[in-house]
């Protein structure tokens, strides 16, 4: 499929809307335990959070979806929630409170270009925790494009971040 427009570069995706069941355990899971702040709340229907004061980054409302049942891993949808953090010791940090907290991790990932840690919400959600490598560190194929991989990321190597 060739299509000659090109989407400018400095393009990126600003927030995301999640249809949730339950929006306290939704707030605990984004707010309580990923820390983001709520900067607005639209009575037990709606909140919106953000990192950093942005208006949102993350919008959850139960408007067509209040005791709905968790997202099915076999259908159409959203596959997962990406949220990059600014740092591999920032990675580092939410990796070590979600362990404090003893919250179900999925996997975990080293793509040459990012690492990545994967869980999931409480309405089955995906959600991807990650830091960008430097892009002069992305690893890349002969011709100069970059190539991606999927191999291991050593949580215990992670938390050294920390030390």
């Amino acid at each position: 499929m060739e299509n000659s427009y090109r989407i400018p570069s400095k393009t990126h995706i600003g927030h995301v809307h999640l249809r949730v069941a339950n929006l306290d355990k939704s707030l605990e899971f984004y707010h309580g335990l990923l820390g983001f702040e709520i900067t607005e709340k639209v009575g037990e229907e709606a909140a919106f959070l953000s990192a950093g004061g942005y208006h949102h980054h993350i919008g959850l409302n139960t408007w067509n979806s209040k005791g709905a049942p968790k997202a099915s891993r076999h259908g159409v949808g959203l596959y997962h929630t990406a949220i990059v953090f600014p740092s591999r010791k920032d990675l580092a940090k939410i990796l070590n409170r979600l362990l404090e907290k003893d919250y179900p991790l999925l996997g975990a990932a080293d793509h040459g270009v990012s690492e990545a840690i994967y869980l999931d919400d409480p309405d089955g959600n995906g959600v991807e925790l990650y830091w960008d490598r430097p892009r002069e560190e992305w690893p890349q194929k002969l011709d100069g494009s970059v190539k991606m991989y999927t191999r291991p990321l050593h949580l215990r190597d992670l938390l050294k971040e920390l030390s």
